[in-house]
């Protein structure tokens, strides 16, 4: 009698044990996904994940449900989730899903290129990403509606979720909703964005904090733009041409445009380019029709040895050449542009004439891998079964910024105002030398204009990579930008030594 009642407690037992592990893995009713699991080489070691892709119900103060956004999300196994970091991950656009990121640098597998980042002919495949940084942090990949498969919910007006202030309110609903579903609230807890992805990840730090009182540890800026007004040009607003001057001489530098004293070194010829940037071309462009015949000669020779345009073709554009020229200007006579995410890449149009290229064949390379890529993997990988189109990039335009009228958004505003009111916040900034859409020079410039206390100064960290906006496919540059997470990880959550 005795061993039966042993044998039904033991029995018991590992029933209530059995259904604690359901209780600690299974997933809400309001989230719909599909489970799946494999596992990723990293150098000598394998990481085994469980995949969640699917649907979060995003609903309102009321409980009505007003979205579905569609995620993945990676969980390493044999981990204790709640000192597991975790980190949340999107890119930009504003109306780009996440693919670019997930495919591309961060998740387990990654799309198949040559070395230098260029595209093998089709078809293309996928490939384990041994740079993945699932060995530092769980990842949670978001598609904001209506990008990837998310949607707003039917009688739901798309409108209020394209916008700075409804973009950020709705991808932090998310996360708050996410964290509870899935009992993360306990974990360390990161943002990666790319692009307008890090406009979105600056917004998230100060709105997650002050709507939620969700603090985050770090923060991943991958290629910038935290301030418009030094992104956009506009006739009389003459910033952003100083700081787009380095990229021109970056970009010459890779094309061998430049004068021998500036080609033998890139990094003496960037120096060189920020300091006439920031100081005599910057007082020109100030100085306007206030200048003389001989400074706009003397100015138009530094320019042209800065960028490798002709003088002639500087001073015919009154020392303001548009980005957009640069790309058809740079290597016109040899019937050549250059890309706009990527200057190293080369394209060809229609003919050599004109001011603006067609294409850009820095985005050409990337754009049928990537959406091949992903398309395969949610399906063969994932298991994940979906009639309607993956949307690489969704149509969510106009895009509402009438939170800034008469203004540039500056969202290094936002993300100062979340350090300060969170001393351990630290932050990643990355740049690619030859991404003419976030330069380089302009996510220091915008950094060096947040005012931090000097405090705060040193929880901001940049890193450069001899690459463009998504320098992650260039491969040395993957394994640079790989050692730099691992570093920013560890010193994130190193134990804080302020007072």
């Amino acid at each position: 009698m005795r061993l039966l009642l042993l044998s039904v407690a033991l029995i018991v037992s590992q029933y209530l044990c059995a259904q604690k592990e359901v209780k600690d893995f299974s997933v809400p009713a309001s989230v719909q996904v599909v489970k799946s699991s494999g596992s990723v080489k990293t150098g000598t070691a394998t990481i085994p994940y469980t995949a969640y892709t699917g649907y979060l119900d995003l609903k309102n103060d009321t409980g009505k449900l007003i979205a579905k956004v569609f995620f993945t999300y990676y969980r390493k196994e044999n981990e204790t989730v709640e000192k597991r970091p975790l980190t949340f991950t999107f890119n930009g656009g504003p109306g780009s899903s996440s693919v670019w990121l997930h495919m591309g640098g961060l998740g387990p597998k990654r799309v198949k290129l040559e070395k230098d980042g260029t595209a093998p002919a089709p078809p293309y495949q996928i490939i384990n990403n041994e740079y993945t940084w699932l060995d530092k942090t769980d990842l949670v990949f978001i598609d904001p509606v209506a990008t990837g498969f998310s949607q707003p919910a039917s009688g739901e007006n798309p409108r209020q979720f394209h916008g700075f202030n409804e973009d950020v309110q709705s991808v932090g609903s998310f996360i708050r909703h996410f964290l509870s579903r899935f009992e993360r609230w306990g974990s360390p807890k990161f943002l990666a964005g790319e692009s307008y992805g890090t406009t979105r990840a600056a917004g998230l730090a100060k709105f997650l904090q002050d709507s939620y009182r969700i603090y985050i540890n770090g923060i991943f800026l991958i290629s910038p733009v935290l301030n418009f007004g030094t992104n956009d040009y506009y006739v009389g607003h003459d910033l952003p041409r100083a700081l787009y001057i380095p990229s021109y001489t970056a970009a010459a530098w890779y094309h061998k445009k430049l004068a021998p004293a500036l080609q033998a070194d890139l990094q003496k010829a960037l120096k060189e380019s920020e300091e006439f940037a920031l100081g005599a071309y910057a007082t020109a462009l100030l100085k306007g029709d206030w200048m003389s015949d001989a400074e706009k000669e003397q100015i138009a020779e530094k320019m042209s040895y800065y960028t490798g345009l002709s003088k002639a073709y500087c001073l015919q554009a009154n020392l303001r050449v548009d980005e957009n020229r640069f790309y058809k200007e740079l290597r016109r006579s040899e019937g050549l542009t250059i890309g706009r995410l990527d200057a190293r890449f080369t394209g060809r149009d229609i003919d050599d004439a004109g001011e603006y290229v067609s294409y850009d064949p820095s985005f050409s390379n990337i754009d049928g891998p990537f959406t091949t890529a992903m398309n395969d993997y949610i399906n063969r990988d994932l298991l994940f079964k979906e009639e309607k189109a993956y949307n690489i990039f969704g149509n969510v335009y106009p895009w509402n910024y009438n939170n800034v009228q008469n203004k540039f958004l500056n969202v290094a505003e936002n993300l100062r105002d979340a350090m300060t009111k969170n001393p351990s916040l630290k932050v990643y900034v990355g740049s690619g030398y030859y991404d003419f859409a976030t330069p380089y020079f302009t996510a220091k410039y915008d950094v060096a204009h947040m005012f931090l206390r000097k405090e705060a100064q040193g929880n901001v960290r940049h890193y450069f990579y001899n690459s463009g906006h998504m320098y992650y496919i260039n491969e040395p540059d993957m394994v640079q930008f790989k050692k730099d997470v691992n570093e920013f990880f560890d010193w994130s959550l190193r134990p804080s030594t302020q007072p």
